[in-house]
């Protein structure tokens, strides 16, 4: 377990040491790299609200279409309707829904 604990120590110092020399280094004045940060952090900030809304948009859209039943369902409702077609019944005559042949993948 000890291995463990200086791999992780190994990785937070050398994480410390890249950020001081990155900002020691940068071709830019503090002031205008903190800007810089400052816009793209309120840019992303602004994406991840729009797209949270969008999220909560699908599902409520979602929730309103739980009535309907689901694709699934309706898609087998017709093939089993197409299949007593071609057998010459009704959909509503013939067989009932338990003598259904299974769908063939």
């Amino acid at each position: 377990m000890s291995e463990r604990g200086s791999g992780f120590g190994s990785f937070l110092l050398g994480l410390g040491l890249g950020a001081v020399l990155g900002f020691l280094f940068a071709p830019e004045p503090g002031d205008a790299t903190r800007t810089k940060l400052t816009r793209r952090l309120r840019g992303l900030r602004e994406l991840a609200t729009e797209k949270a809304g969008e999220l909560g948009q699908l599902l409520e859209a979602e929730d309103e279409d739980a009535d309907e039943p689901p694709v699934r369902e309706a898609l087998e409702r017709r093939l089993t309707d197409a299949k007593r077609r071609r057998r010459g019944a009704r959909p509503g005559q013939g067989h009932g829904a338990e003598e259904e042949d299974e769908p063939s993948a």
